[in-house]
């Protein structure tokens, strides 16, 4: 059996920040070019009824996303969920006038629902689980589209605090300790292994994952 060490107390550089512009009373048909304009660009872009913001990701941000986009697709392999990753896919809806790229997400209940195409579209259900990484306050109400979207479950990730978020039947998120998809695994594993990025390297953390898994949940 594993056991997790504790959190490293080095101190740490801050994370930099990332890159945010804001364009207040925009059209959906600006949006449209936009998404169109930054199609083959790192940049996100959000819009919330007539608020458009640009978010361009730092490093840190990428550093966090990709390894917790690890761990997931690890924790779906062993424990032999079926699971489509689906990175930062737009999802919008023109008569919510709302749409968002998450940093990361994956469907798997739907996952039958979109596996035999490429591509997903706004008649599609939404994924089953996206992932925000936070390392600058957004100005939109990202959390809303989420949930006007039908988005099951959300990540939140700053530095390493994850909370996990469930979508009730009031239409509002709630932090819950486990998620809903891995309810075998406590929050405080991911969170664990997360901070430890900056002692190991990312195939010893997922193989220690993998390992826990085994020793814990088989």
């Amino acid at each position: 059996m594993i056991t997790l060490p504790a959190p490293a107390t080095a101190s740490r550089a801050a994370p930099m920040p990332q890159q945010r512009f804001v364009v207040r009373q925009s059209s959906w048909q600006t949006y449209q070019a936009v998404l169109q304009a930054f199609a083959d660009s790192p940049v996100r872009v959000t819009f919330d009824r007539g608020a458009l913001e640009l978010m361009s990701p730092s490093g840190p941000h990428e550093r966090l996303k990709k390894l917790l986009d690890r761990l997931i697709s690890a924790a779906a392999e062993e424990l032999e969920i079926p699971l489509r990753s689906q990175g930062s896919t737009t999802f919008s809806r023109e008569e919510l006038n709302r749409g968002l790229e998450p940093d990361e997400c994956y469907y798997i209940e739907h996952e039958p629902d979109v596996r035999d195409r490429d591509d997903v579209g706004s008649d599609d259900p939404p994924p089953d689980l996206a992932v925000e990484v936070e390392m600058s306050r957004t100005a939109l109400d990202r959390m809303g589209i989420y949930a006007d979207l039908g988005v099951p479950e959300v990540w939140r990730l700053s530095g390493t605090d994850l909370v996990m978020l469930r979508l009730d039947v009031s239409g509002n998120y709630q932090e819950v300790d486990r998620s809903e998809i891995f309810p075998e695994i406590p929050r405080s594993v991911f969170t664990e292994l997360l901070d430890r990025r900056f002692e190991t390297t990312e195939l010893k953390l997922v193989r220690d994952f993998r390992r826990w898994i085994q020793d814990n949940l088989s």
